[in-house]
Protein backbone atom coordinates (compact mmCIF):
# COMPACT_ATOMS: atom_id res chain seq x y z
CA UNK A 1 0.00 0.00 0.00
CA UNK A 2 2.96 2.57 0.84
CA UNK A 3 6.13 2.20 -1.03
CA UNK A 4 9.42 4.10 -1.35
CA UNK A 5 11.81 3.39 -3.90
CA UNK A 6 15.78 4.52 -4.04
CA UNK A 7 14.87 7.18 -1.61
CA UNK A 8 17.81 9.67 -1.03
CA UNK A 9 18.31 12.64 0.70
CA UNK A 10 20.21 15.27 1.01
CA UNK A 11 21.24 18.60 2.68
CA UNK A 12 24.30 20.44 1.35
CA UNK A 13 27.42 17.88 1.25
CA UNK A 14 25.64 15.73 3.61
CA UNK A 15 23.55 12.70 3.05
CA UNK A 16 20.75 11.78 5.15
CA UNK A 17 19.07 8.82 3.42
CA UNK A 18 21.51 6.31 1.21
CA UNK A 19 18.89 4.53 -0.98
CA UNK A 20 16.20 3.68 0.88
CA UNK A 21 13.11 0.59 -0.47
CA UNK A 22 10.79 0.02 1.85
CA UNK A 23 7.01 -1.28 1.49
CA UNK A 24 4.10 -1.40 4.01
CA UNK A 25 1.88 -3.11 3.38
CA UNK A 26 -2.44 -2.16 4.45
CA UNK A 27 -3.15 -2.89 8.24
CA UNK A 28 0.37 -3.44 9.15
CA UNK A 29 2.09 -1.40 12.11
CA UNK A 30 5.59 -0.69 10.93
CA UNK A 31 8.14 0.50 13.33
CA UNK A 32 11.30 2.38 11.66
CA UNK A 33 14.04 1.81 14.71
CA UNK A 34 16.92 4.00 14.98
CA UNK A 35 19.14 6.31 17.07
CA UNK A 36 19.34 9.99 16.56
CA UNK A 37 20.87 11.20 13.70
CA UNK A 38 19.92 8.11 11.57
CA UNK A 39 18.06 9.70 9.05
CA UNK A 40 14.61 8.10 11.08
CA UNK A 41 12.37 11.23 10.96
CA UNK A 42 13.87 12.72 7.92
CA UNK A 43 12.34 8.84 5.98
CA UNK A 44 9.17 9.25 7.49
CA UNK A 45 8.57 12.97 6.57
CA UNK A 46 9.75 12.04 3.13
CA UNK A 47 6.97 8.69 2.95
CA UNK A 48 4.12 11.58 4.36
CA UNK A 49 4.88 14.02 1.67
CA UNK A 50 5.87 17.26 4.20
CA UNK A 51 9.49 16.46 2.23
CA UNK A 52 10.52 15.54 -0.97
CA UNK A 53 13.44 13.08 -1.72
CA UNK A 54 16.82 14.23 -3.53
CA UNK A 55 15.86 10.88 -5.69
CA UNK A 56 13.85 7.84 -5.38
CA UNK A 57 9.88 7.83 -5.84
CA UNK A 58 7.04 7.10 -2.77
CA UNK A 59 3.58 5.97 -3.83
CA UNK A 60 0.89 5.51 -1.67
CA UNK A 61 -2.09 2.87 -3.26
CA UNK A 62 -0.79 3.25 -6.55
CA UNK A 63 -0.56 6.87 -6.92
CA UNK A 64 2.89 8.41 -7.12
CA UNK A 65 3.33 11.37 -5.00
CA UNK A 66 6.10 13.13 -6.80
CA UNK A 67 3.93 13.50 -9.92
CA UNK A 68 1.41 15.86 -8.02
CA UNK A 69 1.49 19.93 -7.54
CA UNK A 70 2.00 20.81 -4.17
CA UNK A 71 -2.39 21.28 -4.28
CA UNK A 72 -2.81 18.23 -5.42
CA UNK A 73 0.01 16.58 -2.43
CA UNK A 74 -1.58 19.03 0.16
CA UNK A 75 -5.50 17.94 -0.64
CA UNK A 76 -3.92 13.92 -0.90
CA UNK A 77 -2.43 14.64 2.28
CA UNK A 78 -5.75 15.54 3.99
CA UNK A 79 -7.55 12.74 2.48
CA UNK A 80 -5.25 9.74 2.59
CA UNK A 81 -2.48 10.81 5.67
CA UNK A 82 -2.73 11.03 9.34
CA UNK A 83 0.14 12.43 11.49
CA UNK A 84 0.57 11.96 15.19
CA UNK A 85 3.89 13.88 16.65
CA UNK A 86 5.47 14.14 19.70
CA UNK A 87 4.24 17.20 20.93
CA UNK A 88 0.75 16.89 20.09
CA UNK A 89 0.87 19.90 18.17
CA UNK A 90 -3.12 20.99 19.11
CA UNK A 91 -4.13 24.20 18.67
CA UNK A 92 -4.34 25.84 22.01
CA UNK A 93 -7.24 27.87 21.16
CA UNK A 94 -9.49 24.83 20.71
CA UNK A 95 -11.34 22.80 22.26
CA UNK A 96 -10.44 18.43 22.15
CA UNK A 97 -13.41 18.27 19.88
CA UNK A 98 -12.80 21.16 17.41
CA UNK A 99 -8.84 20.07 17.22
CA UNK A 100 -10.07 16.96 15.84
CA UNK A 101 -12.75 18.14 12.86
CA UNK A 102 -10.11 20.34 11.80
CA UNK A 103 -8.77 18.06 9.17
CA UNK A 104 -12.46 17.10 8.06
CA UNK A 105 -13.39 20.93 7.93
CA UNK A 106 -10.55 21.28 5.03
CA UNK A 107 -11.34 18.31 3.41
CA UNK A 108 -15.02 19.77 3.07
CA UNK A 109 -17.14 18.21 5.44
CA UNK A 110 -19.78 20.19 6.84
CA UNK A 111 -19.76 21.06 10.32
CA UNK A 112 -22.44 19.09 11.77
CA UNK A 113 -20.43 16.40 9.56
CA UNK A 114 -17.02 16.98 11.25
CA UNK A 115 -18.58 17.91 15.07
CA UNK A 116 -20.36 13.99 14.72
CA UNK A 117 -17.50 12.03 13.83
CA UNK A 118 -14.98 13.53 16.14
CA UNK A 119 -16.98 12.91 18.97
CA UNK A 120 -17.67 9.41 17.89
CA UNK A 121 -14.15 8.72 17.91
CA UNK A 122 -13.21 10.55 20.91
CA UNK A 123 -15.69 8.38 22.55
CA UNK A 124 -13.85 5.40 21.32
CA UNK A 125 -10.94 6.49 22.67
CA UNK A 126 -12.24 7.16 25.85
CA UNK A 127 -12.81 11.24 26.03
CA UNK A 128 -16.14 11.61 25.51
CA UNK A 129 -16.13 13.59 29.22
CA UNK A 130 -13.25 15.74 27.62
CA UNK A 131 -15.13 16.91 24.12
CA UNK A 132 -14.94 20.76 25.08
CA UNK A 133 -11.59 20.53 27.41
CA UNK A 134 -9.19 22.75 26.21
CA UNK A 135 -5.33 21.24 25.58
CA UNK A 136 -3.85 23.13 28.83
CA UNK A 137 -6.87 21.02 30.56
CA UNK A 138 -5.82 17.77 29.51
CA UNK A 139 -3.13 15.07 30.66
CA UNK A 140 0.25 14.51 28.38
CA UNK A 141 -1.98 10.83 27.48
CA UNK A 142 -5.38 12.34 26.56
CA UNK A 143 -3.37 15.22 24.53
CA UNK A 144 -1.87 11.81 22.56
CA UNK A 145 -5.20 10.90 21.97
CA UNK A 146 -6.75 13.97 20.74
CA UNK A 147 -4.40 14.00 18.40
CA UNK A 148 -4.87 9.99 17.13
CA UNK A 149 -8.22 10.84 16.96
CA UNK A 150 -7.33 14.22 14.41
CA UNK A 151 -5.26 11.52 12.69
CA UNK A 152 -8.11 9.04 12.29
CA UNK A 153 -11.01 12.23 11.46
CA UNK A 154 -10.30 11.34 7.96
CA UNK A 155 -10.19 7.32 7.70
CA UNK A 156 -6.61 7.94 5.60
CA UNK A 157 -4.98 4.94 4.58
CA UNK A 158 -1.77 5.65 6.72
CA UNK A 159 -0.89 6.88 9.64
CA UNK A 160 2.83 8.17 10.65
CA UNK A 161 3.53 9.06 14.07
CA UNK A 162 7.47 11.04 14.79
CA UNK A 163 7.85 9.63 18.21
CA UNK A 164 3.94 9.87 19.43
CA UNK A 165 5.31 8.16 22.49
CA UNK A 166 8.47 10.63 23.02
CA UNK A 167 6.46 12.96 25.41
CA UNK A 168 4.80 10.04 27.80
CA UNK A 169 5.18 8.15 30.60
CA UNK A 170 5.94 4.64 30.75
CA UNK A 171 2.07 3.89 31.36
CA UNK A 172 0.85 6.30 28.83
CA UNK A 173 3.29 4.83 26.55
CA UNK A 174 2.17 1.65 26.45
CA UNK A 175 -1.84 2.91 26.36
CA UNK A 176 -0.70 4.22 22.97
CA UNK A 177 0.65 1.06 21.38
CA UNK A 178 -2.14 -1.08 22.69
CA UNK A 179 -4.39 2.17 21.12
CA UNK A 180 -2.47 1.44 17.88
CA UNK A 181 -2.73 -2.18 17.83
CA UNK A 182 -6.54 -1.87 19.22
CA UNK A 183 -7.24 0.55 15.92
CA UNK A 184 -5.47 -1.96 13.93
CA UNK A 185 -7.57 -4.74 14.75
CA UNK A 186 -10.86 -3.12 14.57
CA UNK A 187 -10.14 -0.68 11.75
CA UNK A 188 -7.61 -2.59 9.67
CA UNK A 189 -5.57 0.97 10.33
CA UNK A 190 -1.89 0.83 8.64
CA UNK A 191 0.48 2.74 11.36
CA UNK A 192 4.32 3.64 10.04
CA UNK A 193 6.07 4.60 13.48
CA UNK A 194 9.56 6.48 14.31
CA UNK A 195 10.99 5.37 17.29
CA UNK A 196 13.86 4.86 19.05
CA UNK A 197 12.23 3.11 21.80
CA UNK A 198 12.79 -0.67 21.73
CA UNK A 199 9.45 -1.06 23.79
CA UNK A 200 7.47 0.22 21.88
CA UNK A 201 9.02 -1.48 18.51
CA UNK A 202 8.41 -4.56 20.04
CA UNK A 203 4.59 -4.08 19.73
CA UNK A 204 4.84 -3.69 15.94
CA UNK A 205 4.56 -6.41 13.45
CA UNK A 206 7.47 -5.26 11.92
CA UNK A 207 10.48 -3.39 12.56
CA UNK A 208 12.69 -1.82 10.13
CA UNK A 209 16.46 -0.70 11.87
CA UNK A 210 18.02 2.27 10.01
CA UNK A 211 21.66 3.56 10.33
CA UNK A 212 23.62 5.91 9.16
CA UNK A 213 20.58 6.68 6.64
CA UNK A 214 19.90 3.07 5.15
CA UNK A 215 17.84 0.10 6.64
CA UNK A 216 20.34 -2.32 7.84
CA UNK A 217 19.28 -6.35 8.74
Amino acid sequence: MLEGKRIKKSFGEVDVLKGIDIKIEQGEIACILGSSGAGKTTLLQILGSLDKPTEGDVYINGTKLNELSEKEIANFRNKNMGFVFQFHQLLPEFSALENCMLPALIKGDSKKEAEEKAAELLNFLGLSHRLKHKPSQLSGGEKQRVAVTRALINNPLVIFADEPSGNLDSQNQKELMNLFISLKEKFNQTFVIVTHDKTIAEKADRILHIKDGVIVL
